[in-house]
This record gives C-alpha cells, structure tokens and sequence, in this order.
C-alpha cells in the first residue's frame, strides 16, 4: 500500500487548509490512521489519528479544537481538515497507517514508532 498526502500550500494565520491522502495498491480500511508533522529542526510529531471506522479520533493537546481528522474507507481516503492556523503550525505534514491496530488508546494510536506505512508529506507554510 502506498499514500500520497496532498492538499498542503501556503496560507495566512488565521486561515485553513484540508490535507487529503490517497491511498493506492491496497485497501487502509482495517487500519487506523493518523497525521503526524515535523517543523524544520524538530523531530517528527504526532497530530492527530483515528480508528479504523473513524469512532475514536485522538488529537494532539497543540491542535485540539481547531483540527479535524476523518476518513472516507469508500474513496480509501483520510483527511485533516485544519482551521485557525497559527505560524507554529507550519510543517510537513504526513499521513501513516498502521497496520499493527484497527483501533486502540490514545497511547498507541499517538505513537510514531506503531506507524509502518507512511506518504511522501505535504508542506503547510503558515504567515503571521
């Protein structure tokens, strides 16, 4: 299975952007999934993730209230709907799955290291 994040660019603080990746030679619908993002200089960080079907998602304490992560398993879609963007959130941003969970706590499903399929990143610029 391959992904591929798009949908990143360069937006004004305040604005919003929608993340999309595509997911290609295999089916991600047993798989939960997340976003991660990594600023320059900093180390890889988790975003935000969801299970298998979308029930539970899991954000990160930064994006809490102003990111939404979802999935379409029809389109073998996921996506991160992103408002209120602030300069700190500038980043590329990445799509994983795992396929060790179809679900799980917010322990493992934030967990860089459980992430065994991962897209080529997306880069999101934010201006203040």
């Amino acid at each position: 299975v391959q992904l591929q994040a798009s949908g990143g660019g360069w937006v004004q603080a305040g604005g919003s952007l929608r993340l999309s990746c595509a997911a290609s030679g295999g089916s991600v619908r047993r798989y939960a999934m997340g976003w991660f993002r990594q600023a320059p200089g900093k180390e890889r960080e988790f975003a935000a993730s969801l299970t298998y079907n979308g029930d539970t998602t899991y954000y990160s304490d930064s994006v809490k209230g102003r990111f939404t992560i979802s999935r379409d398993n029809a389109k073998n879609r996921l996506y991160l709907q992103m408002n209120s963007l602030k300069p700190e959130d500038t980043a590329v941003y990445y799509c994983a799955a795992t396929t060790s969970f179809y679900s799980g706590s917010y322990d493992y499903l934030s967990a860089l290291r459980y992430y065994d399929l991962w897209g080529q990143g997306t880069q999101v610029t934010v201006s203040s």
